[in-house]
């Protein structure tokens, strides 16, 4: 019986998210960061992901500061690891890995090092506070775009500090970053107030890339209230998103 059939208590899978064709933000290496635990976990998300219909996942690990010290070293591994093991459960899906970079002094550092794992065409996904704007923001932003780094901003809808003022990320935009929304904020998994400025990013164009930041299975399994959703269907039909390019 498959992933999704198992969860969904044999309920009649009709639909799904191929029309994404790529996810960029997940946490699916095991034990690396707070996304999966074990090996298991990691293949349980990946094979749902797969029954979803999307045909390629880049996972991206968290790297932060002193609380993550993940690097190419430790992730590259641990990727390794994982594709063995979807090789042998018969998981076809592509995946590959990135990260998700905190903003902060070490980031500024491996930019300067040029240590900074990319991927597509050299897209880096960072991340910010959830309490205030980080201080090294625009000089990452300046040093990564001198470098020839095209710069994605995750979850913009997830920093309150900025809930009344949508103009900051028109005016991040304006600098070239592009904005990825979490999928889960679309069916409440952050709350009633970030669902709003999700639909809102959404009805003013501002939503360039989605992805899952999935970091358990119950994340995954959430997804399927996308279906039956008026926003995510207009960002779909609205032709803007860039998932399928990468």
């Amino acid at each position: 019986m498959s992933f999704l059939s198992n969860l969904f208590k044999a309920k009649p899978f009709i639909k799904d998210l191929g029309v994404l064709g790529v996810d960029f933000h997940s946490h699916f290496l095991h034990g690396i960061d707070d996304g999966a635990e074990q090996l298991n976990q990691s293949i349980e998300m990946i094979g749902a992901m797969q029954e979803y219909g999307f045909r390629k996942l880049i996972t991206t690990p968290h790297i932060m500061g002193d609380y993550y010290k993940n690097s190419a070293e430790t992730i590259l591994p641990k990727l390794l690891e994982v594709q063995s093991a979807l090789q042998l459960s018969g998981l076809t899906i592509q995946l590959e890995a990135a990260a998700e970079y905190y903003c902060d002094e070490m980031l500024l550092k491996k930019v300067e090092n040029d240590e900074i794992m990319s991927f597509s065409s050299n897209y880096v996904l960072v991340e910010l506070s959830f309490i205030n704007p980080s201080d090294f923001f625009d000089v990452i932003t300046f040093n990564l775009q001198m470098n020839g780094y095209k710069i994605i901003l995750a979850h913009p809808e997830r920093y309150s500090y900025w809930h009344q003022s949508i103009d900051k990320l028109q005016a991040i935009k304006d600098k070239g970053v592009f904005l990825q929304l979490n999928l889960g904020a679309l069916v409440g998994q952050y709350g009633s107030g970030v669902k709003r400025v999700a639909e809102r990013l959404i009805e003013e164009e501002m939503i360039d890339f989605v992805g899952s930041d999935a970091h358990k299975i119950e994340h995954i399994v959430s997804l399927e209230k996308l279906f039956n959703n008026h926003y995510f269907s207009k960002l779909i039909s609205s032709g803007r998103l860039l998932n399928s390019t990468l």
